[in-house]
């Protein structure tokens, strides 16, 4: 009577693919295989600088009237424009991209972020 072997999905190929390999073969393999005599340090990095940036800069646009509500405000200046529009679609917000030296539009969950503070303007800031 043949018994059945026991087949198992091999990942430690060099390729992208795996290959199915009997279960003994696999665990020969492992068990023999070679070891490293050798150990390697890590040589310590410096921690890179934090560079200093300058407070963003936003742009608030009324969509239904093309009436620009802010240009060149901070954060807070672009969240209290946005106490003026009645909803969310109806304002484009833009923010100063330094590298690519143009206003990039923010995308619509930057933009609810940026709504969701409306309303918190009468609030003191959190401390940290």
């Amino acid at each position: 009577m043949a018994v059945a072997k026991v087949w198992v999905l091999d990942t430690e190929t060099k390729g992208t693919g795996a290959n199915m390999v009997p279960l003994d073969q696999v665990v020969r393999e492992r068990s023999s295989g070679p070891r490293s005599r050798f150990a390697f340090e890590r040589a310590e990095r410096p921690a890179p600088e934090a560079e200093e940036r300058a407070p963003r800069e936003f742009r608030v646009v009324d969509l239904m009237t093309r009436e620009v509500l802010a240009d060149g405000a901070d954060a807070r200046t672009a969240v209290a424009a946005l106490e003026s529009v009645r909803k969310l679609a109806d304002a484009a917000v833009y923010v100063w991209d330094d590298n690519a030296a143009r206003w990039r539009m923010l995308t619509l969950g930057e933009t609810r972020a940026l709504w969701g503070f409306r309303g918190r303007a009468d609030q003191p800031a959190p401390s940290p």
